[in-house]
């Protein structure tokens, strides 16, 4: 298991992590297998989705606010981010995908990332790898 360190720089903020997890398959040698990329936090998320255009990204996050506002929950008076936690929980911490010729089997537009929804943080995320 490989890991890395995200920083970000707001309170919503995608993060795209393909490069990071691209560079620990390629030190791994590993040709074929899974790869799992996960995050051990409760109020961020791992994503796949397109990254070309940041306006998706955006999007996403908009869209996500729209159906968990912030503000309006009974934790909120404890700390104020409820909405990070609901939405981390919607989204999960998670993903895994093939590993082919040494590289992700990802569409053309597809890219993984960190949808961090209580930054600006440093956020670990751990990359593990199953050959086969």
């Amino acid at each position: 298991m490989q890991d890395f360190t995200v920083s970000t720089s707001s309170r919503q903020e995608i993060s795209d992590i393909n490069m990071q997890v691209n560079e620990i398959i390629s030190k791994s040698g590993i040709r074929e297998g899974i790869c799992l990329v996960y995050t051990p936090h409760s109020t961020c998320s791992i994503i796949i989705n397109e990254n070309y255009d940041s306006d998706i990204m955006l999007d996403f996050i908009d869209a996500i606010s729209i159906l968990v506002p912030k503000g309006k929950w009974r934790h909120d008076k404890v700390d104020g981010n409820v909405d990070a936690h609901i939405k981390s929980a919607i989204i999960g911490p998670s993903e895994s995908v093939i590993i082919k010729d040494g590289k992700l089997k990802l569409g053309k537009w597809q890219n993984i990332c960190l949808a961090d929804f209580d930054g600006p943080r440093k956020r670990k995320v751990y990359v593990k790898i199953t050959e086969g």
